[in-house]
């Protein structure tokens, strides 16, 4: 099947939810980790689903995501994922481990279910201690059910600094049975993933082998969740997850499947969805900014390329401030480390040519001013060499941002 009849077969969903694929619950509520807002969540299949991960690739990583990776890479199976805002559990010496693992046992016990099958994500301030007390006692109130409120209780227990929460899903159809796919994430600062974002979770009902899942989200994490940027810190505690428990009951799905493409579209959209949402909720931002480029020797130069370009700080600042300073994209195209040719480089902001072949063309100052006032600024950039192609998203530099990690621990 073409490209274009899997985008035609895929159906935006308008409850947007993560239980929306068939036998997930979820639960969220406020435990005590934070002062007011909902902190600790889980998220549960009927059955043990299929899995796959991708990790942050700091060589400071919290506790949690070691539990996690033995149940990703080792069980390679998981029924529930505990999850905690308002503290990372990183960096705080031996204790941690055991927090990770008292937060995985009890999970385990209060669902009757094998503690192998319980993945556990935190996030939140870095090098302060875990409180136990609220969370075992929050993990005895959690009762997962499959209500768009119990989603939205979920959503709001991951965030820290987000504005927002960030979710979606699509439906498509697999054996001419419906599939439907659903993530929900959180993220707005230290946003400079690789093979990870923030946190990421995406559940279906799909049926597909957890080593075919495994390569299949660490391919689209690449042209997704890794072509993001808001700040180029990368956390000790990214982490994206997707669990697939079978229970649409189509044949199990693989790229020799007639219906393959169907299934990577549907999921590589959900997570592009969720990708573009943490770069316009970046801490601060007011945009979200897009670079596309393209003529690059390889699709990798152009990723390279328009992640480059977008993480500049000043073409996030010179977005900010609606300045249409071409020189700031073409100096960090050619510091990129790509393979550039300066004379046949060509810039667009919001479809407005600046440079052409390496020679600036006289533009319309109000015309760039209106279009850097918009919700979302589109760079474009050619490089005539090749053709390769890539995306890369992020946000403006503002002032809120300093303020907001200023007093991040206050």
């Amino acid at each position: 099947m073409t490209l274009i009849a899997s985008i035609n077969i895929m159906k935006k969903l308008s409850s947007k939810n993560i239980v929306s694929p068939k036998g997930f619950k979820a639960s969220g509520i406020h435990c005590g980790l934070k002062h007011k807002k909902k902190d600790l969540a889980v998220l549960v299949s009927e059955v043990p689903a299929s899995v796959a991960g991708v990790f942050t690739t700091n060589a400071v990583q919290a506790a949690p995501l070691k539990v996690t990776k033995e149940v990703v890479y080792t069980t390679k199976k998981m029924q529930a994922m505990i999850v905690n805002s308002g503290n990372a559990n990183a960096c705080t010496g031996k204790q941690r481990a055991k927090d990770a693992q008292t937060m995985q046992a009890l999970m385990a016990e209060k669902l009757c279910i094998e503690a192998n099958l319980v993945g556990v994500c935190s996030t939140g301030v870095i090098g302060e201690m875990m409180n136990m007390e609220p969370v075992a006692n929050g993990i005895n109130q959690l009762a997962p059910k499959d209500s768009l409120e119990s989603a939205i209780d979920f959503a709001q227990a991951i965030l820290t600094t987000d504005t927002v929460m960030k979710n979606t899903s699509y439906s498509t159809i697999v054996d001419g049975k419906e599939v439907i796919i659903a993530g929900v994430a959180k993220g707005s600062g230290m946003i400079e993933p690789n093979m990870a974002t923030m946190l990421g979770f995406i559940t279906t009902d799909a049926n597909i082998e957890s080593d075919v899942l495994q390569a299949t989200l660490s391919d689209i994490t690449n042209l997704t969740f890794n072509a993001i940027t808001v700040d180029g810190d990368t956390s000790t505690n990214d982490t994206v997850v997707i669990m697939a428990n079978g229970l649409a009951g189509n044949e199990a799905l693989t790229p020799a499947h007639p219906d393959w493409q169907n299934f990577y579209y549907t999921l590589k959209t959900v997570a592009q969805d969720l990708a573009k949402m943490i770069a316009k909720d970046g801490e601060g931002a007011t945009k979200l900014i897009e670079v596309e480029v393209e003529g690059a020797f390889s699709d990798e130069e152009a990723r390279k390329i328009a992640k480059t370009v977008v993480g500049s700080p000043l073409v996030k600042t010179a977005v900010f401030g609606c300045d249409a300073n071409w020189g700031r994209i073409i100096a960090a195209v050619g510091y990129s480390g790509a393979k550039v040719d300066p004379d046949k480089i060509t810039i667009q902001i919001g479809g407005t040519t600046m440079v052409e072949n390496g020679e600036p063309v006289p533009f319309s100052e109000d015309e760039l001013i209106r279009i850097l006032k918009m919700n979302e600024v589109k760079i474009y950039v050619s490089l005539g060499m090749g053709e390769g192609k890539g995306h890369a998203w992020g946000c403006d530099l503002t002032y809120d941002y300093v303020q907001i990690n200023a007093s991040y621990r206050s």
